[in-house]
């Protein structure tokens, strides 16, 4: 028999991100829900509105766009999606998101396999123009 642990959790529930830009909220993480492998949630962009350029040494990230369109360059290469496309980025590839959409875009994220240290997960290659608090939840899941 298991012991009884969480395995769901709201988006509501998650502390915005803002320190790479956008409104990014991990909601399924080794700190939310225990997970082991792997951490996600979701992000929401104002037109024009971008995630700063960063790579992931040990992760790939999966992204898929609910609303609005976006385009993910990827190592120098410009990808547009809308609602409904998804895309994934290779582990160590640089990338940087914007919304280049009239409305406010919708996305969801997970990023695997976990980093062996938080810290380690995440590398910012550009700056936030006027960056806020800085949150661990984003870029290590943990």
């Amino acid at each position: 028999m298991t012991t009884a642990r969480q395995l769901k959790f709201a988006a509501a529930d998650a502390q915005p991100n803002r320190r790479r830009g956008g409104d990014l909220r991990v909601t399924l993480s080794p700190k939310t829900v225990g997970s082991t492998s792997g951490f996600g949630g979701v992000l929401w962009l104002k037109p024009g509105e971008h995630v700063t350029e960063h790579y992931h040494p040990y992760s790939e990230e999966f992204l898929h766009v609910v609303a609005g369109q976006v385009e993910m360059v990827v190592d120098d290469r410009p990808i547009r999606l809308g609602p409904g496309e998804s895309l994934l980025v290779p582990i160590g590839a640089r990338h940087r998101l914007v919304n280049v959409g009239e409305e406010t875009a919708h996305a969801v994220f997970h990023l695997s396999p976990l980093a062996p240290r938080p810290e380690l997960g995440h590398v910012d290659t550009e700056q936030l123009a006027a960056p806020s608090e800085p949150n661990p939840e984003v870029g290590s899941g943990r």
